[in-house]
């Protein structure tokens, strides 16, 4: 199937698609930041550039698009009807790609939070952020335990 838009609109669009800073990551900052933790962002020097690192508990934070990233069975995930073996390769090498960042992260010792941006949306995400608060805490808790 033909895409239902010329390649210049096309190319437009995707442009406009953000990869720092996005949305669900403003409100997982924000709602950190407001429960008191501190954080670095798109930190370089870790696999994967985590988009939020919390050195103090140890702890990674990706917020993940849906669409990007595959969440298995969201609505937000869904291949596009043009070009879909490109779409399928460059989904498969995001899967990829998040696995091995993920097992490198646990490696180094990193506590690793995939949030996925479906429950980030609207006001259904208060939950999500206050486990995530509670998985952070804990980290700190297990931590103190283990000396």
């Amino acid at each position: 199937m033909t895409d239902v838009v010329d390649k210049a609109t096309r190319s437009r669009m995707m442009s406009g698609i953000r990869s720092k800073d996005t949305k669900p990551e403003l409100i997982v900052r924000k709602y950190l930041h407001a429960q008191g933790f501190r954080f670095r962002l798109n930190v370089n020097s870790l696999p994967g550039r985590p988009d939020l690192v919390l050195p103090r508990w140890r702890t990674v934070v990706f917020v993940h698009g849906c669409f990007w990233h595959r969440h298995a069975g969201c609505r937000f995930t869904y291949t596009p009807k043009s070009r879909t073996e490109f779409w399928q390769k460059k989904f498969e090498q995001n899967i990829q790609r998040d696995a091995a960042a993920v097992l490198a992260l646990k490696k180094l010792g990193w506590h690793v939070i995939v949030l996925w941006e479906c429950t980030l949306k609207n006001n259904g995400c208060q939950p999500t952020l206050a486990e995530l608060a509670v998985k952070i805490r804990e980290r700190l808790g297990n931590e103190h335990n283990n000396d």
